[in-house]
């Protein structure tokens, strides 16, 4: 579990992985068919130093950050968040609303599903004060 209890499984990650996978930190994948053990999310936390790229499969997470950018994403939805000299962000995940019809039209499987993977990237030395960006890539 990570975040605010949000059910993950980590396929890589930690101090002595790094070493071999770098510039790789981590990647997780997570969710859950259950909307009560995702929907306390990733509250405020900092990131310095990396990038991070959610890729969601199923469900929709609610980005905001320190520097004043907001986003969704959807399935088949990519978020690039470069954290560079410091940022702090939430991701907040949500079921599809199936009551709205633009959100009808993005439900891949079970609409109160939640299914997604997020790579960390570790900044080369010359980037890593570089000022923090964010980008939605939607289909």
């Amino acid at each position: 579990m990570d975040g605010a209890g949000v059910r993950l499984n980590r396929i890589f990650g930690g101090h002595l992985s790094a070493k071999i996978t770098d510039p790789f930190l981590l990647l997780d994948n997570f969710g859950s068919e259950n909307p009560e053990e995702y929907l306390a999310g990733f509250p405020w936390h900092p990131h310095r130093g990396i990038e991070t790229v959610t890729y969601m499969l199923q469900g929709k997470a609610y980005h905001e950050d320190s520097e004043g950018n907001k986003g969704v994403i959807f399935p088949n939805d990519l978020q690039w968040m470069t954290a560079g000299s410091g940022i702090f962000h939430q991701e907040m995940p949500k079921p599809i609303n199936i009551d709205d019809p633009e959100e009808k039209l993005r439900v891949v499987g079970n609409p109160k599903g939640l299914k997604g993977f997020q790579l960390w990237i570790n900044l080369p030395a010359s980037m890593k004060m570089t000022d923090p960006t964010y980008r939605g890539i939607v289909q």
